[in-house]
């Protein structure tokens, strides 16, 4: 195992400190307080975006502290008003909200403290220094792809739907439909949110099985709620017939296509991303500028399946 991995692995989210006051886009040493606000460590996604953006953090002479606003608009904007009173040099943000999050970045900006978007975007450029994305649209049309192979052109289907707040839940529903509407004997018959949770996506399995017993696959919009969904088929005794796909490349996933249960994850690559917005976001305080052509960059995704898991036994590891 790699410095880096083992780095990665024994990370603690509970790492803070006080910068001195430093301001953004004014050139000086590598140093200060890095605030990095997430949104729910208890999904393995999101532990390892504050994870490994923390770890590159201190890797180029930061402190750095990881909080969450477990997507609510109003944590989130306590975060960002105590990275103000702290004098963070800068905050890597998962926003919690497209719309709602944007009061909270013009609150850094005018703080004159550089934001650096990950994951998901906010609904107004110009704010943030730079928005680091996966390639949703590219990744959900990865993911149609092989459902068909794996489920077949024919029968009746339900999709678990991420939160409608998050910009990534409707574009990986459209790259979805893009791709499953090109074969008419395909029917959704039925769709919910269930807000990228587990728990929330079992519950909606259950009703969505209830009211279309006769389904032959899930497409999900991201790994938790297929996960949900596939405990709930489990309970159902229908998983032998039921295929389910999933989006993210957690390793619980990960280890769910290995056995089996999932036929497919889409990988985001979040430590790769992560780390980027913490580069971009020291080279931003050091020079004026981020390095990057574009403040929206978006990073292609990998598919997943029985074929290469062994390949991803640690699927957010930053080298595969």
């Amino acid at each position: 195992m790699t410095t880096k991995r083992r780095t990665l692995r024994t990370l603690s989210l509970a790492a803070v400190a006080i910068a001195a006051p430093l301001f953004a886009g004014q050139a000086h040493a590598a140093g200060g307080l890095v605030t990095i606000i997430v949104n729910d460590p208890s999904n393995p996604y999101w532990l390892t975006e504050g994870n490994v953006a923390a770890a590159e953090a201190k890797r180029l002479g930061y402190t750095a502290n990881v909080a969450a606003s477990k997507g609510d608009t109003n944590a989130e904007s306590q975060l960002i008003d105590t990275a103000i009173t702290n004098k963070s040099v800068a905050i890597i943000l998962d926003p919690a909200n497209a719309s709602g999050s944007v009061g909270a970045v013009k609150k850094a900006v005018a703080a004159n403290i550089p934001v650096f978007l990950v994951n998901a975007e906010i609904n107004q450029e110009g704010l943030a220094k730079a928005q680091l994305v996966s390639n949703n649209a590219q990744g959900a049309a990865l993911g149609a792809q092989q459902w068909v192979k794996d489920v077949g052109s024919k029968g009746n289907y339900v999709e678990l739907l991420g939160s409608p707040s998050d910009n990534n839940a409707a574009t990986r529903s459209n790259g979805y439909t893009s791709v499953l509407s090109q074969y008419p004997d395909l029917k959704k018959v039925g769709s919910q949110v269930a807000d990228w949770d587990r728990t929330k996506g079992f519950n909606a399995m259950q009703s969505l099985l209830q009211a279309h017993p006769d389904i032959i696959g899930v497409i999900s919009g991201n790994d938790e709620m297929a996960l949900g969904g596939i405990a709930a088929l489990k309970q159902a005794g229908k998983l032998s017939s039921i295929k389910v796909g999933g989006f993210d490349g957690s390793p619980t996933a990960v280890a769910a296509v290995k056995a089996g249960e999932l036929q497919y994850t889409v990988l985001q690559p979040v430590a790769t991303f992560s780390v980027k917005a913490v580069q971009e976001a020291d080279q931003f305080l050091k020079t004026g500028k981020t390095g990057a052509k574009t403040e929206k960059q978006l990073f292609d995704c990998v598919l997943i399946t029985k074929a290469n898991v062994d390949k991803y036994t640690s699927a957010f590891t930053l080298s595969k």
